[in-house]
């Protein structure tokens, strides 16, 4: 039932690598070499990350809707805080989707990247799992044909076969296999934690880092490298190539979202307006003609607030002869 399910995803991955190795070939680039396979990899992953792009702004939006609603998600925690029975579990439930439907937010909606990522990540590993056995075989593997899984199976980088993983380095150089692995895993690891760290550090109002949210993430920004850390080990190279540049992609993706779209109240978007006034413009949001009625109000309250100091009988006189 699972490789049926998976099976649109394996064609899609493998006519996609083919495509791209044709594109390669065409351009005077060896069938055989290991870089134009994973070159091919790459280009599919630039696929894949361009097709979600829609899907991280979703993403991002969900997120930003999630963060303001965590005052309010606050509130419904402690008034229903002790209550265990059944009708407040389910009058808490209630209340909170009925904020989520007034926010249009959907926490589900902060996973869709990564879901719609998951199947195509799973179709390249069982491709790349099947590789040895229909090289051997003389098969081919859906659009891959023999020819072209004779290929890849032939083909290594740095000594290593891309189908290869740590635990089984296959008919490569096992200390290759083993280093280059490694390196990917602990590349791909660095970045998943940049990639959280980034998010809760700068895009994050200070109202959400007070909230229960924040402090999840804190926890993850931990455990996900050390997830990926431990199941890269049985990742064959090639997917953990995608899942690298996948990561690499999005630190690119998310740190323009961050500079140019900061989440309201967040330390990217002080950032942005410093940048901003130091060009001469208004925050973000706000018009020239809003930003400089704003800063006369300032100046006037602060002229309002202004206390004369005292000054003594005796200086007064002096002050007084002064202008006579």
């Amino acid at each position: 039932m699972f490789d049926i399910i998976l099976w649109p995803f394996k064609w899609i991955v493998s006519a996609v690598l083919w495509a791209f190795h044709e594109l390669f070939t065409a351009i005077g680039m060896d069938p055989g070499s290991g870089v134009t396979w994973v070159l091919a990899i790459i280009g599919l992953t630039l696929v894949m990350r361009t097709l979600t792009i829609p899907l991280f702004m979703k993403q991002i939006k969900a997120m930003r809707g999630m963060q303001e609603l965590q005052p309010e998600l606050a509130k419904l925690q402690a008034k229903y805080k002790g209550k265990t029975d059944q009708l407040s579990r389910q009058a808490r439930a209630q209340e909170q989707m009925a904020l989520y439907k007034e926010k249009g937010s959907n926490p589900l909606a902060s996973c869709l990247p990564i879901i719609v990522q998951m199947p195509i990540f799973l179709g390249l590993f069982q491709v790349l799992n099947g590789i040895p056995k229909a090289a051997a075989n003389g098969q081919g593997i859906l659009i891959l044909d023999n020819v072209k899984v004779e290929e890849f199976n032939d083909a290594y980088i740095f000594g290593a076969p891309l189908f290869s993983t740590m635990t089984h380095p296959g008919n490569g150089n096992h200390t290759a296999t083993i280093a280059l692995a490694a390196i990917m895993v602990v590349l791909m690891s660095a970045t998943q934690f940049y990639i959280t760290k980034q998010l809760s550090a700068k895009n994050m109002s200070d109202a959400a880092k007070e909230s229960p949210m924040y402090r999840q993430q804190q926890i993850m920004l931990y455990i996900l490298p050390l997830i990926f850390a431990i199941s890269g080990i049985n990742f064959p190279l090639g997917v953990l190539i995608y899942w690298t540049v996948s990561n690499f992609w999005t630190l690119g993706q998310q740190y323009w979202v961050i500079k140019n779209n900061p989440t309201p109240g967040s330390q990217a978007e002080r950032e942005l307006n410093e940048r901003r006034a130091a060009k001469g413009l208004p925050p973000v949001g706000k018009t020239k003609e809003q930003h400089e009625q704003e800063l006369a109000e300032q100046r006037e309250r602060a002229a309002r607030g202004q206390r004369q100091q005292p000054v003594s009988k005796k200086r007064q006189k002096q002050q007084n002869k002064k202008k006579n």
